[in-house]
């Protein structure tokens, strides 16, 4: 493997090969809407994470299937970073995993067999640790490396979680750091230092299993997780399926702290300028903020935090639980207000003014 690189194979690695919104938007408004199935709770109308469909009065199967060509060298990491990237998507609707079937682009003339063996012990590892089991997939010969898994879970019907939800007043948590897109880059171009690999490491693997607790509680208004279309792109997601505005305090986001050194010296991801690009005319940037720094916001994640709008009443005892799960990055990081005008929706400013009465942001400035 020293010879091959598995990056080596890849454009750009794990969410970060994402097709760019703009085009995924022109593809999908001519994709018919399927009205007629009436047990389909949620489709491709809102970009949410996974598919829901009905199957009796109190429960229903969550379906979703994610891959990514690698974004780390080591065939065992890479499968582990592919598995819980893919898992999360059942985690952002609140629903728990039941199955997962592996879906495999290989090499086989360029790669020894060993490295895709690797590549599937990482994920049924963390299968296991999910508690559900990796049951079979398909399998192509592909000249670039491809690795995830489709997955079955299940929610009741009543609790599923979209990115849709948000209601006015409510508080906005953020489960992991950012910078996971621009760390990935220092690791395919070798400038990466080693205490900054194990954080890589340590986020891009950690399994977003909070998601299920967070599908049992009626605060939570509105879940998706942070991947491939960055912190922004996502905000902007939840901000048009709600007609409101989401207002960031970007001294509260959660940053991986060696992020912004290595923006500053123009290791980024193209997937980062390709959301900037996207979504520029929906975000707004106040202050000062100079490009190196706005490009941290739309970063695109692999196995990114869980985004969530909540009751502002709750939001002391969500964020208090999620960092006993093990997410100790968990922060507020904005709140939900109405939209005046023609405004940007996605709004991030320096709220030094800010105060966490309630963690409801009253106090924020205007």
């Amino acid at each position: 493997m020293d010879a091959l690189r598995l990056t080596s194979f890849s454009r750009s690695g794990g969410c970060g090969c994402k097709i760019d919104p703009t085009a995924l938007h022109q593809i999908l408004e001519k994709v018919p809407k399927q009205w007629g199935q009436s047990d389909l709770i949620v489709g491709i109308e809102n970009s949410d994470d996974a598919a829901v469909m009905r199957i009796n009065d109190q429960e229903s199967l969550v379906f979703s299937n994610d891959f990514s060509t690698p974004i780390v060298d080591d065939p065992y990491t890479y499968g582990r970073i592919a598995a819980a990237n893919a898992l999360s998507d059942i985690y952002a609707m609140g629903a728990s995993p039941l199955i997962a079937n592996a879906i495999v682009g290989f090499p086989v003339d360029k790669l020894p067999m060993d490295a895709m063996q690797e590549i599937m012990r990482g994920a049924v590892e963390v299968c296991q640790d999910a508690g559900i089991p990796l049951a079979g997939g398909h399998s192509i010969e592909n000249p670039q490396p491809i690795f995830g898994l489709a997955v079955i879970g299940m929610a009741r019907t009543h609790m599923v979680k979209t990115n849709v939800g948000a209601r006015i007043g409510d508080v906005l948590l953020l489960t992991k750091p950012l910078g996971i897109g621009i760390l990935a880059s220092a690791v395919k171009t070798g400038v990466i230092r080693p205490r900054a690999y194990e954080k890589f490491i340590h986020y891009i693997t950690q399994l977003n299993k909070p998601g299920s607790w967070l599908g049992k509680q009626p605060e939570v208004h509105a879940l998706t997780d942070v991947t491939g279309f960055g912190l922004g792109g996502h905000l902007f997601e939840m901000a048009k399926g709600g007609r409101v505005c989401m207002e960031i305090d970007t001294t509260a986001v959660p940053v991986i702290e060696e992020a912004w050194s290595l923006v500053e010296e123009g290791v980024v991801p193209s997937g980062a300028y390709r959301n900037m690009h996207s979504y520029g005319d929906s975000l707004r940037f106040d202050d000062e903020w100079n490009i190196d720094h706005q490009l941290v916001f739309t970063d695109p994640q692999t196995n990114g935090g869980l985004l969530m709008s909540v009751a502002p009443e709750k939001a002391g005892l969500f964020l208090d639980t999620l960092k006993e799960f093990g997410f100790e990055q968990t922060a507020a990081i904005g709140r939900v207000r109405a939209l005046k005008g023609t405004e940007a929706p996605v709004v991030f400013k320096r709220l030094h003014q800010a105060k966490l009465a309630g963690m409801s942001f009253e106090n924020a400035e205007s």
